[in-house]
């Protein structure tokens, strides 16, 4: 399994080109991509902020998206929740959407795609970009 960042999500599915060529190989070699859903809220937050245009309606998009071959979403259990609380004694920032994806991929001895800088220094998960 591959789990993917928010941003990672968004273009793999509308831009795919603005992924780095590691993160294509990666997803093209998966056979199971995951998807937290506190990216589905990531996304309808930015929607409804402004900050993100999608190319269709969201929820259309949030559908096709998560109906994508391969594609997972990992339900927020309670280790995952746990392993996120815990995150800041291990020295990581305090974002929730980050820390439940970061953990998911944890939790899932996962890969994350991911260009964020901060998660990619965090030595507990596996990134790739």
């Amino acid at each position: 399994m591959i789990v993917l960042d928010t941003h990672a999500w968004i273009w793999w599915v509308s831009d795919p080109a603005k992924l780095s060529h590691k993160a294509q190989a990666a997803l093209h070699y998966t056979t199971t991509i995951g998807i937290c859903p506190i990216s589905c809220w990531e996304i309808a937050t930015k929607v409804a902020q402004g900050k993100l245009t999608l190319d269709r309606e969201i929820r259309v998009w949030m559908r096709q998206a998560l109906a994508r071959p391969g594609v997972t979403l990992i339900p927020i259990s309670p280790d995952i929740a746990i392993t996120a609380g815990q995150l800041g004694q291990q020295g990581f920032h305090g974002d929730p959407a980050d820390r439940l994806i970061v953990s998911s991929a944890i939790q899932h001895g996962a890969e994350l795609i991911t260009k964020d800088r901060n998660i990619r220094t965090f030595p507990l998960v596996r990134t790739v970009w």
